[in-house]
């Protein structure tokens, strides 16, 4: 099976919430969105999965649209770090010199197993669910990067950024084999701005 794993379109900033920060698509993160839709719109994709969060459902919403399709929701694709009171777009941290230093520090810190113990569990039920079809999965640059990592045998499970509504392609044979086809595709989004 195919397996496009689709990075949300570019959120606002939220510091300080006073729950877990869960941010609106920009403007800009709309258009991405709908570029990303339109793009789309000629292959067949025969179902779509969304992470729970709000930046993802939007950018999904506009390629159900196209599709005629509803996504399903799915915990197992959200962000790592859904429960923080903050989420920063990696613009803004990389433009914060100390702050960047202090998240790429955390980044070397943080014990990723679980999260990626959950994100590969989470596709590979969703590819044992799709033999033959092609699945669109909207979710993070996290999830992305877990399953791309798996996939390639690499041991760090942060190991590139994708892109703002990137199209990360996989292919999944049943018998076991998974293969990279693309990372980070931004075709789309040519003269989006």
């Amino acid at each position: 099976m195919d397996l496009l794993l689709i990075r949300h379109a570019r959120p606002h900033r939220i510091d300080g919430a006073s729950g877990p920060a869960d941010p609106d698509l920009t403007d800009l993160g709309h258009r991405q969105a709908e570029a990303m839709a339109d793009w789309l719109a000629v292959e067949r994709i025969d179902a779509i999965y969304v992470s729970p969060m709000r930046r993802a459902r939007q950018t999904a919403a506009p390629l159900e649209q196209a599709l005629g399709l509803e996504g399903y929701i799915r915990h197992g694709l959200q962000e790592y770090d859904a429960e923080d009171d903050h989420y920063i777009p990696i613009e803004d941290l990389k433009a914060d010199k100390a702050r960047w230093r202090e998240f790429i520090a955390s980044q070397q810190r943080q014990d990723m197993s679980e999260f990626t113990d959950l994100v590969v569990s989470t596709i590979e039920e969703l590819i044992a669910g799709h033999r033959g079809q092609r699945v669109a999965v909207v979710c993070h640059g996290g999830v992305i990067n877990v399953w791309a990592a798996q996939v390639l045998g690499i041991a760090s499970a942060m190991f590139f950024e994708p892109h703002y509504t990137s199209i990360n392609r996989f292919v999944a044979a049943s018998s076991g084999e998974r293969s990279v086809a693309s990372l980070n595709e931004v075709g789309h989004l040519r003269g989006v701005a």
